[in-house]
């Protein structure tokens, strides 16, 4: 390609995305920019992981799911399956491994601990993605953990209501 094209082809670039219309976010949302971009790798037939994805777009997260399911990536990633649920995401770093609260996942990045990341094991009713019209209002008691490298955790926040 000549200089000519190329450099017409990044103006006509450059032009397209100045002109187009913003990204549409789901209602309510309006994007962090102090966040970095989330990954999350799902089954594409889960609901409460879909739930779980459109409550974090709501508190500002950018998020791009993989629906292809999680396991793979959360071996890749080297999260111990004790801390397993059913969607696995990646951010600044971080596992992020089921129904964890937005409040914790901000303080982590504030906090930068050094860990692998944070787990809500298994799928506690009540929990974001956990909590609709088909639970009824329950809430069951759950922990959110920071895992650490060698596998540990600790308690980062309860949920005891």
């Amino acid at each position: 390609m000549n200089r000519r094209k190329l450099l017409g082809s990044i103006v006509s670039l450059a032009a397209a995305t100045l002109l187009a219309p913003p990204l549409v976010r789901a209602e309510g949302a309006k994007a962090d920019s102090d966040l970095p971009t989330m990954e999350v790798w799902k089954d594409p037939s889960c609901g409460c992981c879909k739930d779980w994805v459109s409550y974090l777009e709501k508190d500002g997260f950018k998020v791009i799911v993989h629906d292809t399911g999680n396991n793979a990536m959360r071996r890749r990633l080297g999260l111990p399956m004790k801390y397993a649920s059913c969607h696995t995401a990646l951010i600044g770093g971080y596992v992020v491994e089921g129904h964890v609260n937005a409040p914790e996942i901000r303080r982590m990045l504030k906090e930068k601990p050094d860990a692998l990341g944070l787990s809500v094991p298994g799928m506690p009713v009540g929990s974001p993605g956990m909590d609709g019209p088909v639970y009824q209002g329950r809430k069951d008691p759950y922990d959110v953990v920071l895992v650490n490298k060698d596998g540990s955790h600790k308690v980062y926040q309860s949920y005891h209501r």
